[in-house]
């Protein structure tokens, strides 16, 4: 299919290079992604770790106060004197609840204790610094609400850690002070959770219960939380409450009647280091920790964005395909009844089909017999140029009235089909690959459309004729849902940006008017068509003049090839920019179909990476049957419009059981093809010809069908 060279500009990056950034982009989108989740606690489950026996715990321990220092080995056991309240805040901070408990805390001036997780402080940086700038104290209840009953010592470790970083980060303190998440009074201590507040005393922290919970977390009503959290005799204790996880309307109002309640009552409320008389709930966090908090504030912020915006992507990925979808099928069936109702003058003029061939021994002999079969009257100018391989002599023994060989030196594929057009007697001309086989009716059906003065070229319906292999059946759907889709709405449009290769039709005087077919992009056929199109000509579509073109037959070669068109239509698009501000044909092309390719074949194929990642980690977080449930409806709007396509092109639907796993393969191949040429045209590098090896097509011109 792909002939001659294009030499790469002096000083131009090598496009391999850029896999560099590609690898470095996705790298890091996972990897924010990643610490979202985790800063999320998605990579966990909300249960607790089930109650067990309580031997080996000390009984000072479970008889003891609420505060239980184990650093030193043997714990000291401490509670708030009689008449004395530890008012503490668990879960936070959270932007809507900790700003109102933090009100009544100051109307009433009264000091707390918030102890806040780490995933929450990275988030809201600016609401612990404010906690801390009120006089309030910051405890530490781990990173991302784990019980630690079930931790090991790295995790406890990586948990307090991470929350100590964003304390320090946010308010410049490293906290002394642990509330381990679904702990209880210290007469629920059962050994697991002993084990968790010796590894908390290890790591230099002091373990703080609860004795009073006013159980807000159930909602049970303002006088309910009121009732729960007012001490029941005047010994002294800690009061457990929350600023986050839900809804806290009724903490925030039960709050406001218990203070004045209790101050009435004579109680002193304050945080836990002044309640038990520890003087300080922490240290000043020195500059390497706050460096170090700075960055993985920096961090969690970054990975809220980038989560955002994917989950943005999603919905928008998910409404154009729809759209997609809806334009296609409306578009067919324009399509549709428009070729039934079309009455065309009967077209008999001599046509000429040129072939342009670059080592193409394994398939030209049956390019060559299929041109010739034809029902139309056809000469056939085969162009070789520079073939190392033997096509010339192979061409020659069909050298005669209507077979011409012309041989030149290599100088690429335009320049073939520029020789072929100046050789060419006719005015209609047929451009054919030569690895291309074509049915002994597809000259004459192309042509037909020229009974119409204003068309100046006809796309042909190119179709994969090496499909046996799941790669070649992947390609055979890609064609019949894809690009033979696509062209229906072009057609209906008037603005079809690409005649192919394969097999298009031309007036000969309309392209020698352009200058004959463009030599500086990779993808000539777009830029001839585009060119057409500006200079007034009408471009349409012919689903019935079926060629057999031979697909690439490894995953390499089909890179190749890729790579090839994509960055060769981004130049084409590029070069023929300006139709946007044209009118007539020009302006068609320009406003519909130039915005129409970008969108769907180079702007979301370069995010669907990124796309990729996201549903790949909601599937692995708490988000996996949403997304499931999305991929099916995704999957669905891509087979409705295929089981259409393929009825339309006649062939049969059991090559469609493929589709659900083209997505996990194929998809993200081609999507990877996009990043990269886009990439490279960005970077300004151009690509070399990129030649793929040829085996034959194991076809005979005279027994093809739609539906082989």
């Amino acid at each position: 299919m792909a002939t001659g060279r294009h030499r790469p500009r002096r000083g131009a990056p090598a496009p391999r290079a850029h896999w560099f950034l590609l690898i470095v982009v996705l790298a890091a989108v996972v990897g924010l992604l990643a610490l979202h989740a985790v800063v999320l606690g998605e990579f966990h489950s909300d249960e607790t770790a089930p109650q067990t026996t309580s031997s080996g715990v000390p009984d000072e321990v479970r008889t003891g106060g609420s505060l239980i220092d184990a650093r030193n080995g043997s714990p000291d056991v401490r509670r708030p004197p009689d008449k004395t309240l530890a008012l503490t805040f668990d879960d936070g901070p959270d932007p809507t609840w900790t700003p109102a408990v933090l009100a009544v805390l100051d109307r009433y001036h009264v000091k707390a204790t918030f102890f806040v997780t780490g995933g929450h402080a990275a988030e809201y940086p600016g609401l612990v610094h404010e906690i801390a700038a009120r006089g309030h104290d910051i405890g530490n209840h781990t990173a991302t609400h784990v019980d630690l009953r079930s931790a090991d010592d790295l995790r406890t470790q990586l948990e307090l850690r991470f929350t100590d970083l964003a304390v320090a980060g946010a308010a410049g303190q490293s906290p002394a002070l642990v509330r381990p998440p679904y702990s209880a009074t210290p007469a629920s201590i059962d050994s697991p959770a002993w084990a968790s507040i010796q590894r908390i005393g290890a790591d230099g922290k002091i373990a703080v219960l609860s004795d009073t919970d006013s159980e807000d977390w159930q909602r049970p009503g303002i006088t309910s939380i009121v009732a729960n959290s007012t001490p029941k005799n005047d010994r002294g204790a800690v009061l457990l409450m929350h600023d986050a996880g839900g809804d806290r309307s009724q903490t925030v109002a039960a709050l406001d009647r218990l203070i004045p309640q209790l101050q009435a009552k004579g109680w002193r409320l304050g945080p836990v280091s002044a309640a038990v008389g520890l003087g300080s709930a922490g240290a000043p966090a020195g500059f390497g920790q706050r460096a170090a908090g700075w960055l993985l504030i920096g961090a969690v912020q970054a990975s809220g964005v980038v989560a955002s915006a994917l989950t943005v992507l999603l919905i928008i990925a998910g409404v154009l395909a729809g759209l997609r979808t809806l334009v296609t099928l409306i578009t067919t069936a324009m399509h549709v009844r428009r070729r039934r109702s079309r009455r065309l003058r009967a077209v008999t003029a001599p046509v000429t089909v040129i072939v342009p061939a670059y080592n193409e021994r394994a398939g030209i002999e049956a390019t060559i017999r299929s041109v010739l079969a034809s029902d139309h009257r056809v000469a056939l100018i085969v162009v070789d140029d520079g073939s190392t391989d033997g096509t010339a002599e192979l061409v020659e023994k069909y050298v005669g009235r209507r077979v011409r060989l012309i041989r030149q030196a290599n100088a690429g594929k335009a320049a073939a089909l520029n020789a072929g057009i100046a050789a060419a007697s006719t005015d209609l001309v047929v451009l054919v690959d030569g690895d291309t086989v074509l049915e002994p009716d597809t000259v004459r059906t192309l042509v037909q459309h020229f009974a119409d003065p204003g068309i100046g070229a006809v796309s042909g319906n190119a179709k994969v004729g090496n499909r046996r292999g799941l790669l070649g059946q992947w390609q055979h759907i890609e064609y019949v849902i894809g690009f033979n889709l696509d062209r229906r709405l072009y057609d209906v449009l008037q603005c079809m940006p690409t005649v192919p290769g394969a097999i298009g039709a031309f007036r000969r005087s309309a392209v020698l008017r352009l200058g004959g077919i463009p030599v500086d992009t990779l993808a000539e056929d777009t830029d001839l068509t585009m060119a057409m199109e500006r200079a007034g000509w009408r471009v349409v579509y012919e689903q019935e003049a079926r060629a057999w073109t031979e697909a690439p037959a490894t995953l390499g070669q089909l890179w190749k090839q890729r790579y090839r068109w994509c960055y060769g239509t981004l130049q084409a698009v590029w070069k023929h920019r300006r139709a946007v501000l044209e009118r007539g044909a020009a302006g068609r092309l320009g406003r519909r179909g130039l915005p129409y390719l970008l969108l769907f074949q180079v702007l979301l194929p370069v995010l669907a990476p990124l796309v990729d990642a996201a549903a790949l980690f909601a599937i692995l977080t708490s988000d996996g049957l949403t997304v499931g449930a999305y991929w099916l409806v995704f999957l669905a709007l891509q087979a409705i419009p295929a089981g259409i396509a393929f009825r339309l092109d006649g062939e049969r639907l059991r090559s469609l059981l493929l589709l659900p796993l083209q997505q996990f393969v194929y998809r993200q191949l081609m999507y990877l093809v996009v990043v990269q040429s886009v990439v490279t045209a960005l970077a300004g590098a151009q690509l070399p010809w990129q030649k793929l090896r040829r085996t034959g097509l194991d076809v005979d011109a005279g027994n093809l069908s739609g539906g082989s």
